[in-house]
């Protein structure tokens, strides 16, 4: 691939917006040498299970060894348009971008003449969880391993496919622009397994869509501000939708959050609203810059023009009333990039957004472990180049009495509405602190580039106030996870060819001992150096508390082809079975505690699509620190010292899945026994024109029409589906023998 990753150039805009001096990350490397045909030689799929253009049957056999990571054979890499998965395991496809969610909504006929998608799944299937049910499906049940709720974010959409023709040109038509928008949201869909085999069930009661028009209530610090105001709410207390979801959580009592991701793409403003808002100094001005939406700023889609009716008009955000900010949508941006809770067994109850959690680019969402009578702490990464680490940490202790409330989303109110917002800086030396994001922080009062009103102003405002305290710029942080038994904390951090030895330009930072490569994707002086491949980093608290201002880090992996230089690249020694490019899924099993590693890649698709692992991971602490010596254009050196985690091997560290054509392997959850995972393969062929919309031959997937799967067969046009991994011997998923951690 010779040029971005395909998720970088979706959300290109919405990036690189961190203009601080804080120590900043980086993209993705723009070219590729020749030589990578070479590596193709022999890189077949024999010994995985395919699914794809032929049966979806496994072949052979795995060990009983009672081991924590299975004894399956690592899967190859492979550029075919098909899903590969270990040899004695089985993929099943089981939702998929159209698939009716009731009776009355027509099967989905793949030619872009569907319509009515607010019934049926949305596009680009990404995080994702399990909600279980009991037998008869009339209630919650956290044990129920054979019937359940999943919970689907649907990140953005090909836009292409979705219309017969293509994509007609702004201004939009409104049927078009409906189509599309309703394509985005949030799946809610029951699955029964009968008779051993999972699928969903179309018309459950549980089943539903959230959509970016659906109503929301604002939670937390935001609400009733006058940040939140708007014509649709002039109280500030609501607003409609949620989009660009990418990640998720499953919170301790039982819903769903899910992360607001690149939204600020969707919404335009005019040429001159700058002067509109009191001129380039105005506060609003200032935090819609660094959320970027420059003045002029075109939307994604171009919805706005699709008529001056409310659902359309809201995307754009201009000043545009003489009047204060209820007369237009000058404030939609500020009810947009939060974690928003949702109650999967009860659709009367409103989605809520969890301000207090802080506004930017969300990914995952992770609850730390709890402990009775101690605050809960929640995880989140900002996924854009030279973009924070942060937590939240409850101002309510928790009660082990609200893991089975009546109320779940009154639990939300008393854990997630109030509490302490933090960012992490990183040393050199392994340690790190969290700092607080208050007024009572006089870097933040005093901060010079925006005068903060109050939390609210510190909520909207996240990134200007993880600017002021000098927080530590990293490579996009993306998912992060809990380790279920030492509550270690992981973070991906995807790449960022920002990251530099000699950075120029606000937008460039240095290379450092979190962030500590930047490099060329093979030895040419064409190519601009950068961190290509990712790392995974992770984090220990003081005494393991989830509340604590301090912690030690380490890097769990380096993302690297296996023939890489290990001495500045390949650092975590990488092999062909378990080598991996930008790292952007990551999940822990609560069953086994092994760890899932899915990527998001631009780089290595030319060896092979994107992919997920397995890993049995460490602890902090439980490798070697090691130096890269860098020289400089002047020829003198420098060299930075970075902490490498303990090197893996094929026992601890093994491909497990690679993915159709132009996809990204995104979103996991498994039901409570372990037997069974679900996984998401997202945008399979999405590079597509309108001029070639017309010929099947021209479209790089037809996954999974080619596997079977509805309509089109062999010239389908490719859609996001939603898969179900079993091991052909029912046993746990990725273990040998049955070693769990029973903590469901």
């Amino acid at each position: 691939m010779n040029t971005l990753t395909k998720k970088e150039l979706r959300h290109h805009g919405d990036e690189d917006c961190n203009r601080s001096d804080n120590p900043s990350l980086m993209d993705i490397v723009d070219a590729r040498l020749s030589r990578r045909n070479m590596l193709r030689v022999g890189l077949g799929t024999a010994g995985a299970a395919v699914l794809g253009s032929f049966p979806l049957t496994g072949c052979g056999g795995s060990s009983s060894t009672p081991i924590s990571l299975g004894h399956f054979t690592a899967v190859a890499k492979s550029v075919a348009d098909v899903v590969s998965v270990p040899a004695g395991y089985t993929a099943k496809i089981i939702y998929a971008l159209g698939d009716p969610l009731n009776a009355a909504t027509p099967d989905h006929k793949n030619d872009g003449t569907d319509t009515g998608f607010e019934n049926r799944s949305g596009d680009h299937h990404d995080g994702m969880e399990y909600f279980g049910l009991n037998a008869a499906g009339t209630a919650r049940d956290v044990a129920g391993s054979e019937r359940a709720i999943l919970a689907i974010n649907h990140e953005a959409i090909t836009d292409q496919f979705l219309h017969a023709a293509g994509v007609t040109a702004n201004p939009r038509p409104p049927a078009e622009a409906d189509k599309e928008i309703a394509a985005h949201g949030v799946s809610f869909v029951e699955v029964r397994k009968t008779n051993g085999q999972f699928a969903t069930v179309r018309d459950s009661a549980y089943n539903r869509r959230v959509t970016p028009l659906t109503p929301v209530q604002i939670n937390g610090p935001l609400r009733g501000n006058a940040l939140a105001k708007t014509k649709y709410s002039p109280n500030g207390t609501d607003t409609r939708g949620t989009i660009n979801n990418c990640g998720t959580g499953y919170t301790p009592w039982g819903t769903l959050i899910t992360g607001e991701e690149n939204w600020a793409g969707y919404f335009t403003r005019a040429a001159a609203d700058d002067a509109a808002r009191g001129g380039s100094t105005a506060k609003s001005v200032v935090s819609l810059v660094r959320y970027g939406r420059a003045q002029g700023a075109a939307s994604r889609h171009g919805w706005e023009t699709a008529g001056t009716d409310d659902p359309y008009a809201r995307w754009n955000i201009s000043q545009t009333s003489a009047a204060d900010a209820t007369g237009d949508y000058r404030n939609e941006l500020n009810t947009y990039g939060y974690m928003v809770e949702i109650d999967p067994y009860d659709k009367a109850v409103a989605p809520r957004k969890r301000t207090a959690l802080g506004r930017f680019a969300h990914e995952s969402g992770a609850f730390g472990l709890r402990t009775s009578g101690k605050p809960l702490a929640v995880y989140m990464g900002d996924d854009s180049r030279g973009e924070y680490i942060y937590k939240f940490v409850s101002a309510a202790n928790w009660d082990n009495a609200d893991a089975n409330a009546s109320n779940r989303m009154a639990a939300g109110d008393k854990y997630l509405d109030n509490g302490k917002l933090y960012v992490a800086k990183f040393n050199a030396d392994g340690t790190g602190q969290w700092i607080e994001l208050a007024l009572s922080n006089s870097a933040i009062a005093n901060y010079a580039a925006y005068k903060f009103a109050d939390q609210a102003d510190i909520c909207v405002n996240t990134r200007l106030a993880a600017d002021a305290v000098g927080a530590t710029k990293m490579d996009r942080p993306e998912w992060c996870a809990v380790h279920p038994v030492t509550g270690e904390v992981y973070y991906t951090l995807t790449n960022n060819s920002n990251r530099k030895v000699e950075p120029s330009g606000s937008s460039q930072t240095a290379v450092d001992a979190a962030n500590p490569r930047a490099y060329t994707d093979a030895p040419t002086a064409a190519t601009s150096p950068g961190n290509v491949n990712g790392h995974i980093i992770r984090m220990k608290e003081t005494g393991g508390e989830s509340a604590a201002t301090s912690f030690t880090w380490d890097i769990y992996l380096f993302g690297a082809e296996a023939g890489a230089d290990g001495g500045k690249v390949n650092l975590s020694a990488l092999t062909a079975d378990n080598d991996f490019s930008s790292p952007d899924g990551l999940w822990f099993s609560p069953k086994t505690g092994l760890c899932f590693i899915q990527t998001d890649d631009g780089a290595y698709t030319d060896v092979t699509n994107c992919m997920m692992l397995v890993g049995k991971a460490g602890t902090v602490g439980d490798g070697a620190t090691q130096a890269i010596e860098y020289t400089k254009a002047d020829g003198s050196k420098t060299t930075v010292t970075t902490r490498v985690g303990a090197k893996p091997t094929t026992a601890n560290l093994k491909r497990f899945l690679v993915g159709p054509k132009d996809c990204e392997i995104t979103g996991i959850c498994e039901t409570p026994d372990g037997r069974a995972i679900f996984v998401n393969i997202q945008h399979p062929g999405e590079t597509i024109s309108k001029a070639n919309i017309a010929d099947p031959s021209k479209y790089l997937s037809h996954w999974p029409g080619n596997a079977g799967y509805g309509p089109g067969g062999a010239n389908a046009r490719p859609r996001s589906a939603t898969i179900v991994i079993t091991r052909n011997d029912g046993g746990l998923i990725a273990a040998d023998g049955d070693e769990v951690l029973n903590n469901y």
